[in-house]
Formats: C-alpha cells, sequence, structure tokens
C-alpha cells in the first residue's frame, strides 16, 4: 500500500501551508488560459477508449523519458498496440524518480480516477489499464465530465490563422457551460526559414481570407483579415512560440521587397529572415492593441534538434530543448517600440530558460504603466521548467523584483485532459512557499490577508485580467 505518497497533504510542509491550500486554494476553479487541446474533442464530447488514448497520444513529455529509458519508437509513436505503449510507459514510470513526470502520473491516476493505493509499475499496468481505461469508456469520463471534475470554468486552445474555428462554433452552439475559446498563434507567417512552406502558407492564406495576396500590403490585409475572424468568433489572445524577441530595424520598402523574394521562392539571408520576422511580429501586436487583445510570448526554446526524427514524426515530439539566446536587449527594444506610441497590449512573458527568471522579472516592470493591473505579467513556470525547482524559482523572482499578488498564475500547456492536476500542483507547492514564510516570520500571520492573494492567484486574477467571459 502506498496511499501516503500522495495524500491530502502532498507537498505542504507546515500547519500553515496546509491550512492555505485546504481553505482557499483546492477548490477554487480553473481558468486555464493557455494550453493545446484539441478542439474537436471538446466539440463532439469525445469519449477515450483506454488510457493510453488519452496518457499517451501527443504527450512528448512521457515520449522523451520513454526513449530516455530504451523504449523503441515502436512502442513511443509507432505501430504497437495501444495496451504494448502503456505497458512500456509503466516501465518507464519508476525511472522517472525525481522527474515531475512522477508527480504528475500520481495526481492524474489519483484525480479524477481515485487510484491512491497502488504506484504505476510493470506490476500494476494491467490492472491500471483496465481499471483506469473501463472508467473511460463509461460516459461519466467523456471528454467535457472530465472537464466538468476538474472544476475548469475557461478552456483556451491554441490554433493557427488559417483555421475555420468550425469547432468553437459547435461548442457554443451547443450549449456547454464551460467557456471555450482560442489564441490565435501565427508564427506561420513569418516562418521564413522554409520558404517553400511559406509560400504554400500565403496561398492557403489567399484562400482563407479572401485577399489576393499580390505584395506585403495585401499580406497584412489577409492577416487582418484573420485576425478580426478570429475576434468576430471570440478570440481575445494571441501567443507566439519565439526563438528570442525579433526587433531588428527596418523600413517599408525593405520588407517589401523582402516580400518579394518569398514570392519569388527565393532563400533569404539571415538579416533579411530577421528584418522580416521583425515587421510581422510588430504589426501582429498592433493588431492585438488595436482589437484589445492579450499577447503571449513563449521564449527561447531550440527545437526540432534530431534532423532524422523530425522529418518521421514532425515537430513537438520531445526532441526540443533550452536555448542559449540573448533575450533581453532584443524584447527590451521590441516592448519600447510598442510602448512608445501606446500600441502595448496586456503582455505575458514566458522564459524557457531558468537563467532568465530575473531578466524577465525585471523586464515587465519597466513597461508597467498603471492602466491595468499588472498588465505586463511574468508568466508560469514553462516547459522544461514547469516542476517543483522551476515553479520555486519562478515565484521567488517575481516576488522579489515585482508583484507576486497580481500573478495570473497556472496554466496547463498541454494536450491532455487528464493534465488538470498541474493546477493542483502548482498550486500546493504555492502554498507550501507561502506557509514556510509565515511560519518563519517572513510574512504576517494573517490568513485572510495572505488566503486572499491565493484565491486571486489560483483564479481571480486570470478572470479579472482576460477579456474572455466566463459562464
Amino acid at each position: 500500500m502506498v496511499s501516503n505518497f500522495i495524500g491530502e497533504d502532498f507537498l505542504l510542509q507546515t500547519k500553515t501551508a496546509k491550512k492555505l491550500y485546504h481553505d482557499y486554494a483546492a477548490d477554487m476553479p480553473i481558468y486555464d488560459y493557455h494550453c493545446h487541446l484539441p478542439a474537436n474533442l471538446i466539440a463532439d464530447d469525445h469519449q477515450f477508449v483506454n488510457i493510453a488514448q488519452a496518457w499517451l497520444y501527443g504527450d512528448h513529455y512521457k515520449w522523451r523519458a520513454m526513449r530516455t529509458n530504451g523504449i523503441a519508437e515502436k512502442y513511443i509513436t509507432g505501430d504497437a498496440s495501444d495496451f504494448e505503449k502503456f505497458e512500456k510507459w509503466a516501465q518507464t514510470v519508476p525511472y522517472c524518480l525525481g522527474n515531475p513526470l512522477y508527480h504528475w502520473t500520481h495526481l492524474e491516476l489519483r484525480k479524477p480516477f481515485g487510484i491512491t493505493d497502488k504506484l504505476l509499475g510493470p506490476d500494476t499496468a494491467k490492472e491500471i489499464y483496465e481499471q483506469t481505461s473501463q472508467m473511460l469508456n463509461s460516459k461519466e469520463f467523456s471528454v467535457r465530465n472530465i472537464i466538468r471534475k476538474m472544476n475548469v470554468k475557461l478552456i483556451c486552445t491554441t490554433e493557427g490563422p488559417l483555421d475555420t474555428l468550425e469547432y468553437h462554433k459547435q461548442i457554443r452552439a451547443d450549449g456547454f457551460e464551460v467557456a471555450v475559446h482560442t489564441a490565435l498563434r501565427a508564427d506561420q507567417a513569418m516562418a521564413t526559414e522554409d520558404v517553400p512552406s511559406l509560400q504554400k502558407f500565403i496561398k492557403d492564406l489567399e484562400q482563407a481570407s479572401g485577399v489576393e495576396i499580390k505584395n506585403y500590403q495585401l499580406y497584412l490585409e489577409a492577416l487582418q483579415n484573420r485576425h478580426d475572424y478570429f475576434h468576430d468568433n471570440g478570440c481575445r489572445l494571441s501567443d507566439h512560440g519565439l526563438d528570442f524577441t525579433y526587433a531588428e530595424d527596418y523600413t517599408e520598402s525593405e520588407i517589401s521587397q523582402i516580400f518579394d523574394k518569398i514570392l519569388a521562392n527565393k532563400n533569404l539571408d539571415s538579416q533579411e529572415s530577421l528584418k522580416f520576422k521583425s515587421a510581422i511580429l510588430f504589426e501582429l501586436a498592433l493588431m492585438d492593441h488595436a482589437a484589445g487583445w492579450v499577447q503571449q510570448f513563449h521564449l527561447g526554446p531550440l527545437r526540432n534538434n534530431n534532423t532524422r526524427l523530425f522529418k518521421i514524426i514532425g515537430p513537438d515530439a520531445g526532441f526540443d530543448s533550452i536555448g542559449d539566446y540573448a533575450i533581453g536587449k532584443p524584447l527590451s527594444r521590441f516592448l519600447d517600440k510598442l510602448d512608445t506610441n501606446d500600441n502595448l497590449a496586456k503582455t505575458i512573458l514566458y522564459n524557457i530558460n531558468p537563467r532568465d527568471n530575473a531578466l524577465i522579472a525585471t523586464m515587465i516592470g519597466n513597461f508597467q504603466d498603471g492602466s491595468v493591473p499588472g498588465k505586463m505579467q511574468f508568466g508560469s513556470a514553462w516547459w522544461f521548467l514547469d516542476q517543483k525547482d522551476g515553479m520555486e524559482q519562478q515565484i521567488k523572482a517575481l516576488s522579489n523584483m515585482g508583484l507576486l499578488s497580481r500573478f495570473v498564475g497556472m496554466l496547463t500547456d498541454s494536450r491532455s485532459f487528464l493534465s488538470y492536476p498541474r493546477h493542483e500542483y502548482f498550486r500546493r507547492i504555492l502554498c507550501n512557499m507561502l506557509g514556510n514564510d509565515i511560519e518563519a516570520g517572513l510574512l504576517p500571520n494573517d490568513l485572510d490577508l495572505i488566503g486572499t492573494m491565493v484565491e486571486n492567484i489560483c483564479f481571480n486574477n486570470a478572470k479579472d485580467y482576460f477579456p474572455m467571459e466566463i459562464k
């Protein structure tokens, strides 16, 4: 029996931490303002056949661990059966001790499945597979009912500018009580590293926007058309996945000439590529501000490092790492250019390199303008930092150099409907840190004061910050 591993007081080291979590954090709803959940599965109220489908399909965190444990690709993204894949994951889990995957796995077995009396491993794989799969086959564990069980009030998925948003329309039309919105991720619009693919995007954009794109100005018109379309369909957020912030100086004439080269299928040199990315990123930021959106920037990953497996499997498959980029100077230039003419939208900055915590925490303070509490946000610990140490360091940096009390809190950033315990994980870590500080005399022993801050970080701040209504 291992029911004492993840119990009611998991991660809570002091009496005050336990009080903060159980009385203030545990029952707060979830405002999941950034994730990669497939909207079509919500629209169809999908029923998973087994836990492998719900847990392993698309989860590059688990894929990465399995490869490291010597599991052949056949059992990860290949043609092995669902049970065989789950069995290989179960074989890997005991080797994940010390990795957040070990915590996440058992938190997710605990909720929503209620499994607290066993650890996942080779000896329990079949039993857990059968038990969870039986539950998933019941209507009580359809996608929407999983969302309900986790007390989610809002979900914001991520779609590209060519998406029809048909599934979001379907969700709104059928009256699902959880608000489901989209965030516009227009990275394709500036993907100059692959000109043929960018050309194809431009052709597809012509069809989606109804604009014949003969030059750069018409390209911007087509992008604005799609931005308007997303806005008309409830979108109030943008998101960008960037190596670093593109902030090169350029002229309109230069960008027009560069765009003509793209239309002619001519490769760009590195400086032309940076100038074009800078121009498009800036124009998208202007659109966000004009529409009253929130813009998000995920900075610093080095993506798709394994060329061989990228050609076989594609992106987002577990071959990414922390990049070693100069983040501060171009980020400052970009934000200042927008702020100078009062075109800076509410902004959330996420870093993937832990060395940049203090940089981001101080950078947001440069562009707070008194118009909105916490207008500039240091986003929650992201990707490789989405673990206990990473969360603690992000919280400490924000506390020391900004206002933790204005933080919009945790997001799921996942492709799995079983990942919502990540919010619980974050809340337990937050309450443990605050509880420890109270007992050490670093914060006042005023549970109503600190508890209100906890409730705000868990839900209320996000609800007030984002221009999206919940039902």
